[in-house]
């Protein structure tokens, strides 16, 4: 018998440890374990994987994540009122669980890991988009994760796939496809969830390329398409005036129309032009 076989319901562990969900911390709890168990297989074959979760709360996904074979699997939780049911979860596998009771944005979790590492989480709303773009700019390359399996808002994972010309096209969708494969991978309603929020949720599994698809200076990148991005109804020669004085000219060398907006310039031009501006 499986240790997920052992353990109560998310239900009544939820009842027993006084687990309301607190909207002060992003909280959205997922009960279903089907739900869960497949959220895991969406992260690929973690036998041999160590694996980072944010915000387990009750601890459901955390189940599913031991039970699909992680070789070991630390979670970072905010929420001292969760630790308990936590600690129960790692009773019933033994020497599996590592328990970290603090701020994900504050937490180095790496000195606790080995490679290879992936990260699956049903990450508190609150905080998901800052822990992404974190994980997309290390200051090296390739980073610590091979994956991340991330819930997310529906309209932030659908940014986070966008194509140049689209309406959710921005920087979350540059950064994320200059170094990773970004696809989504599961759909949940409203419903699925312990208070159901008021937007449905989408899993998105991105993979890390071995380097980024073309080159460019990460720093100069961010820049360019932070501002671009900020300003996204002005032609990129008045949006990007401040980057340089000659900023039309090097527009034009990037092979990009200076009476071009953001949303229709591709990532192979953004990276032009970030080269054009080092």
């Amino acid at each position: 018998m499986s240790g997920i076989d052992t353990l109560p319901p998310l239900r009544e562990v939820i009842a027993a440890h006084g687990l309301s969900a607190r909207k002060s911390l992003g909280q959205n709890f997922l009960l279903d374990l089907n739900l869960t168990a497949k959220i895991a297989r969406q992260a690929g074959d973690l036998t041999g994987a160590d694996v980072l979760e944010i915000g387990p709360g009750p601890g459901g996904l955390t189940r599913g994540l031991l039970a699909s074979g992680a070789r070991k699997v630390l979670v970072v939780e905010k929420d001292m009122r969760c630790i308990p049911a936590l600690e129960e979860i790692g009773a019933a596998y033994p020497g599996r669980l590592q328990i970290i009771e603090g701020d994900a944005l504050e937490v180095d979790p790496l000195a606790h890991l080995s490679a290879p590492i992936r990260v699956v989480a049903n990450l508190p709303y609150n905080v998901g988009t800052e822990l992404l773009v974190r994980w997309l700019t290390p200051t090296t390359w390739p980073p610590f994760w091979q994956s991340l399996t991330l819930m997310f808002q529906r309209e932030v994972a659908d940014r986070i796939v966008a194509q140049p010309g689209s309406k959710t096209y921005g920087r979350l969708a540059v950064l994320a496809q200059w170094r990773a494969e970004a696809q989504i991978v599961m759909s949940l309603p409203p419903g699925a969830f312990t208070p159901p929020p008021k937007v449905s949720s989408a899993v998105v599994h991105l993979t890390a390329l071995p380097e980024p698809r073309f080159p460019a200076d990460p720093q100069i990148l961010s820049r360019v398409v932070a501002a671009a991005f900020n300003q996204r109804r002005k032609m990129l020669r008045a949006a990007l005036k401040g980057q340089a004085s000659d900023i039309e000219d090097r527009l034009r060398a990037a092979g990009i129309a200076p009476t071009d907006r953001a949303e229709q310039v591709s990532l192979e031009g953004f990276c032009a032009l970030a080269r054009e501006l080092a």
